[in-house]
């Protein structure tokens, strides 16, 4: 494989609104994309650093282009490289240079086949009882599956509101560390009343002793598990793990990451930031045959890019070569 060369570009995306979850709310998407090229043919990827993780743009970046004349192979990133966000996007970018130079899309280079539709959740941002059911009623119209982002004290209120509101509609929750032990088990009680699948990561990551023990409803990890090194101290207190390529640091670590867990009984979510259809892209052949998909980044955007993935209500199809792959 040739050496190839490196751009990395920031961009921001306005947010349709706002996206808000328990740490916070934000109105533009801030992603860093790289390309490489070998002069003919290019790949690109997005990532989006997070702040929960210690990532900045401007630190993302800067891993990007230290990278620049080192890109032989995606396992040399795997050794070089911690997971994260600038390994997503310069793994995801290896992947589409490999399909494009090759002629061989990406899917059957990864070994996942000819790809299929899926069926997406779409997310509530976090408000007052009353506002979350109105959205989720709305927005079950189309949208069969839905994710509650919630907050911890007031969380029973809007578990309750969304459901009378939404009684047909299929519901996972996402409690992004905001619960305390002590108010564990009423929620998990009032998720199981009101038909929740899944509550991903109800309690902060490194304090999740409490989940230890029978549970009404699965619980998911997310925060707590980046890439395979995490699976290990996850064992008897969740169920199912929410893999993302901006944590496993791109689409080789996380197919890696799925297999095992799948290996040793988890369930499987895909999940993403808000970010663009590039982003998704890569994501779809992870999510293949998951538990649950959460590939939705794209439609809390007030515009995405040129081309993009295309969206038939709750159906995600798979990107046209154009995009990636």
């Amino acid at each position: 494989m040739p050496t190839l060369s490196l751009a990395v570009a920031v961009e921001s995306w306005p947010i349709a609104g706002a996206f808000v979850i328990s740490r916070g709310a934000k109105r533009e998407a801030a992603v860093v994309v790289a390309e490489v090229s070998d002069g003919r043919v290019r790949g690109r990827g997005e990532c989006v650093p997070y702040a929960r993780y210690g990532e900045t743009v401007e630190g993302v970046r800067a891993a990007m282009l230290a990278m620049q004349g080192r890109l032989a192979d995606r396992g040399r990133l795997l050794r070089e490289m911690p997971p994260g966000a600038a390994r997503n996007a310069l793994d995801c970018a290896l992947w589409d240079w490999e399909a494009k130079h090759s002629g061989t899309p990406a899917a059957t280079l990864a070994g996942v086949g000819p790809l299929q539709p899926l069926l997406t959740a779409f997310t509530i941002s976090l408000d007052r009882p009353e506002a979350m059911a109105a959205r989720a009623a709305a927005a079950a119209r189309a949208m069969p599956l839905l994710k509650l982002k919630l907050g911890g004290p007031g969380d029973e209120a809007r578990l309750r509101a969304v459901r009378a509101a939404c009684p047909d509609a299929r519901l996972i929750a996402d409690a992004n560390e905001a619960w305390t032990p002590e108010l564990l088990p009423t929620l998990l009680g009032v998720a199981a009343e009101c038909g929740v699948e899944v509550v991903e990561q109800p309690l902060p990551a490194g304090a999740d002793r409490a989940l230890s023990g029978p549970r009404p409803v699965p619980v998911c990890a997310d925060e707590s598990i980046h890439d395979r090194a995490g699976l290990a101290a996850l064992a008897g207190r969740y169920d199912a793990v929410n893999i993302k390529l901006d944590k496993a640091g791109g689409l080789t670590e996380a197919l890696a990451l799925a297999a095992e867990a799948r290996r040793l009984g988890f369930r499987i979510m895909v999940g993403c930031m808000v970010s663009t259809s590039l982003a998704m892209a890569p994501a779809l052949l992870l999510a293949q045959g998951a538990d649950w998909v959460d590939l939705d980044g794209p439609l809390l955007l007030a515009r995405d890019r040129t081309p993009a993935l295309r969206y038939e209500g709750a159906l995600v199809h798979p990107p046209a070569p154009e995009l990636w792959g």
